[in-house]
């Protein structure tokens, strides 16, 4: 099937003190991914990733520890014939996550554990999960 289009959000790994990192699955899909989702206008990637958490998750995340990891471009795991191109930051994964808005389901993920669960979403398991494998000590502030 040929790309048709591309979808751009933002998501953000947030991250357990064991390592483990938070996984999202959306009422109505069989994926799981990152938190995250679409901006609004005039929204910046930091905004959307700051917003789409407490929508989702109810948390507040610190605007000065959300770091960006890097932009990705894979498939997107629930709009056929659409690539999505997502600004990833990552922070702690702060206290008191509960499924909110359209999150049917919560998962953390071990990511060094393999073989990997089949239901992840293609960004995270083809784009995102190598690049924090990678990214020790090169995470760089948001803007």
């Amino acid at each position: 099937m040929s790309v048709t289009g591309v979808v751009t959000v933002s998501a953000v790994v947030l991250r357990d003190g064991s390592g483990a990192l938070l996984t999202v699955r959306k009422a109505g899909t069989d994926r799981f991914m990152l938190p995250g989702g679409k901006p609004e206008p005039g929204e910046s990637p930091r905004e959307t990733a700051i917003r789409e958490c407490r929508e989702e998750l109810g948390v507040d995340l610190a605007p000065a520890t959300l770091l960006h990891l890097g932009a990705f471009r894979a498939a997107a795991a629930n709009e056929p014939g659409l690539d999505v191109e997502a600004h990833i930051f990552t922070h702690p994964a702060p206290p008191g996550v509960a499924p909110s808005a359209e999150i049917a389901e919560l998962r953390w993920l071990d990511p060094d554990a393999r073989p990997l669960p089949a239901d992840l979403a293609p960004l995270l398991a083809e784009q995102v999960l190598p690049a924090i494998a990678t990214s020790a000590g090169r995470v760089q502030p948001s803007r």
